[in-house]
């Protein structure tokens, strides 16, 4: 097995780390935090540009679009150089990860120019219209209703855990429009603007930050949406929505095994038993990212495996989740307090810089449920790798 790169993926690199060593803005530069996963302050609308205009955005991406056509593994070489920093490229990252990305691959020409390129670009930032009250993982059975009125969709219903959405300027929604078709048939996919008449975004804490605004209740009442505004086929809802969460678990991996580095890093054995945990969190680490290298291998010589995502989706999630519970556990009563820390502020260092390990444990849930939850990763895996019956 090769574990290093040919010398064109290397130069890539090299390319991009003297793009960030000449662009990269300092802390006297990015004054403000991002209030929000859908507010990204002035400086850092700036810093996203320079790389949209360098292709240094998505690279991935064709050139008018913040790329440069790079290879897979090009691409993963970018993210890897990204994570050496703990620098984000993106304060939106629904807004590039998966409603620009989704609209490149589902979108018209006019859409792609009015809305992915403007989201990719930071003039303006989107949220995801997914879970419902009452559909959350199982998307199809969403209940928003969009019914065709003329050259309109009128739209009613609610979303739920829309992050951003307060702050955001469009919403890529999930909407039933045929409802007497098959759960997975029906749904069909709208771009609203948030300062449409009839559109109600309620913000609300989470229970690890009870002052951190990010997640929304989105009430739709009589919406009146342009029929331009759908996003691929009207009732072909779910190849888009497949699509979405396709692009957010590529080189999802990644960001786990840096996740659970840096939470082995804090991690402070006192017992045995804490001791056995940690050296098994190290080889977690170890496994996840041979087959993490493994998946991008394959995929680089043009061979999709969407079962193995889903082994590193289920390794990478609840490895971090396992490794936060048994570091609070070792700190005891002392992981329910705020660390008292001297670290200078820097720009990037907006998620655990001063959490509590109780804190580190409770979001690490959100692994397990966002791109796809841990029950969902099993079935792929008992149907796909195991060949388990369905039923």
């Amino acid at each position: 097995m090769q574990l290093t790169f040919d010398s064109d993926v290397e130069t890539f690199r090299a390319e991009f780390v003297a793009f960030l060593d000449e662009h990269l803005p300092d802390a006297a530069e990015a004054d403000e935090r991002p209030r929000s996963s859908a507010h990204v302050p002035e400086w850092a609308r700036r810093w996203q540009r320079v790389q949209f205009d360098n292709g240094w955005l998505l690279p991935g991406n064709p050139p008018e679009f913040g790329g440069r056509n790079a290879t897979i593994l090009q691409q993963y070489v970018h993210l890897e150089e990204l994570s050496k920093r703990r620098i984000y490229h993106s304060f939106n990252p629904q807004g590039l990860g998966i409603i620009a990305a989704s609209l490149l691959s589902f979108g018209t020409e006019e859409q792609k120019s009015r809305w992915a390129a403007r989201i990719l670009r930071a003039e303006i930032t989107a949220a995801l219209g997914m879970s419902e009250p009452g559909a959350g993982s199982d998307l199809a059975g969403l209940r928003t209703r969009a019914v065709l009125d003329g050259d309109h969709f009128v739209v009613n219903g609610q979303k739920v855990w829309t992050s951003g959405a307060h702050d955001a300027d469009v919403l890529l929604t999930f909407v039933r429009t045929d409802p007497v078709a098959p759960k997975h048939q029906g749904i069909s996919v709208l771009l609203i603007p948030t300062d449409t008449p009839g559109v109600t975004r309620r913000p609300f804490p989470s229970v690890c930050a009870p002052d951190d605004l990010d997640f929304n209740e989105v009430f739709f009442n009589d919406v009146r949406v342009p029929v331009e505004n759908v996003v691929g086929e009207v009732n072909k809802g779910w190849q888009v929505a497949t699509g979405s969460l396709g692009h957010e678990r590529t080189l999802l991996w990644l960001s786990f095994a840096d996740r659970l580095g840096d939470l082995i890093e804090d991690f402070r054995p006192v017992t045995q038993l804490d001791r056995d945990r940690y050296a098994t969190l190290v080889m977690d680490a170890q496994a996840l990212r041979l087959l993490g290298s493994r998946a991008l291998a394959r995929e680089a010589r043009g061979e999709q495996d969407v079962a193995a995502l889903s082994v590193l989706k289920l390794l990478g999630s609840e490895s971090v989740q396992t490794a936060a519970e048994h570091a609070l556990s070792a700190e005891g009563e002392d992981g329910l307090v705020h660390p008292t820390t001297t670290a200078p502020y820097t720009p990037w260092n907006l998620d655990n810089f001063s959490s509590s390990w109780f804190e580190r444990y409770v979001r690490s849930f959100a692994g397990t449920i966002a791109g796809g939850t841990s029950e969902i990763q099993r079935t792929i895996i008992a149907e796909r790798v195991l060949g388990l019956p369905r039923h």
